[in-house]
């Protein structure tokens, strides 16, 4: 019996466990684009969802939700992705230029497509670490649409649980000049152990003018919102389980580990962002997002 040949995508890495949340934010934004009052401009993002067969029928307009903006899933939880592009936006090129900073890197890449839509002053380089099936899964979609990079772009595929370190000094990046990082929507599926190493690694190699931006979940006990309206619906309309894939052990304190080695530290609730842009989710009951924090360090200069 001959078997019908299936269409390579590409899209191994994506379209399960943790990578099949790369689309889910993909979506996300690709919602958030197309916004009367959108926070965040990502024309790649509806891209990577139409080109996974897994994920190709969900929305990437409010208009194709039913219930719009009701929905928790492609409305609530939808925004709440794009006021966190938004914000880490910001925050991405406000250190650049503030600190006349020339790399970046971007830990646990995913999708994140602002090496090709942020514009990136003369000379930086993008530093992107994920595994070899996500950023290849990206290449061909952006390759597809002959999408040009705003500044130099250096993919590293590599999983984080792998020695990284090595592998993005040995791709270029400098220990001796000023970085900015980000670890958007990761650690929070890594056991504390390894958030620790991450965090203790991102110190190592920052100098003095670095930056570094990450997201967090303070829960004691994830399963206290088992059944919010924002766990429920991701699993009922994609099928993503979301509080399997979280890593339910106790979190350390990041925040307060930096601020130890001598980095200066602010923590947000994304709601601050929502009041400060007058528009994005606001405080409920039985809230999934309650514990949600976004943590800004900086280490000061010499």
């Amino acid at each position: 019996m001959v078997g019908t040949a299936q269409p390579n995508t590409g899209a191994e890495g994506v379209e399960g466990g943790i990578g099949l949340t790369a689309l889910m934010v993909a979506a996300a934004r690709a919602i958030e684009t197309h916004r009367h009052d959108s926070l965040a401009q990502d024309v790649y993002a509806e891209h990577f969802v139409l080109a996974a067969p897994v994920s190709a029928g969900w929305p990437v307009r409010t208009q194709q939700v039913p219930d719009g903006d009701a929905n928790p899933l492609w409305g609530r939880f939808a925004r709440y992705f794009g006021l966190r592009t938004r914000v880490l936006d910001d925050f991405l090129l406000q250190s650049v230029h503030a600190g006349n900073t020339r790399q970046v890197v971007l830990l646990g890449a995913g999708l994140d497509s602002r090496a090709f839509r942020l514009d990136w002053p003369p000379d930086c380089v993008i530093f992107e670490i994920d595994t070899e099936h996500v950023l290849a899964f990206k290449h061909k979609v952006l390759g597809g649409l002959s999408a040009t990079p705003k500044a130099a772009r250096v993919p590293i595929p590599i999983d984080l649980r792998a020695d990284w370190a090595r592998a993005l000094t040995a791709a270029g990046f400098d220990t001796a000049a000023p970085s900015v990082w980000l670890a958007e929507g990761l650690l929070f599926y890594l056991p504390n152990a390894a958030e620790t190493y991450l965090i203790d690694t991102v110190d190592r190699l920052s100098t003095g003018g670095s930056a570094l931006a990450f997201e967090v979940k303070l829960e004691k006990d994830l399963l206290e919102y088992r059944d919010s309206p924002i766990y429920t619906s991701t699993k009922h309309q994609i099928g993503i389980d979301l509080l399997s894939l979280f890593d339910g052990g106790p979190r350390p304190d990041s925040a307060g580990d930096l601020a130890s080695k001598g980095w200066s530290t602010s923590v947000h609730t994304p709601f601050d962002f929502t009041r400060q842009h007058g528009c994005g989710p606001l405080p409920e009951q039985n809230d999934a997002l309650a514990g949600n924090r976004w943590v800004f360090a900086n280490r000061p200069r010499p």
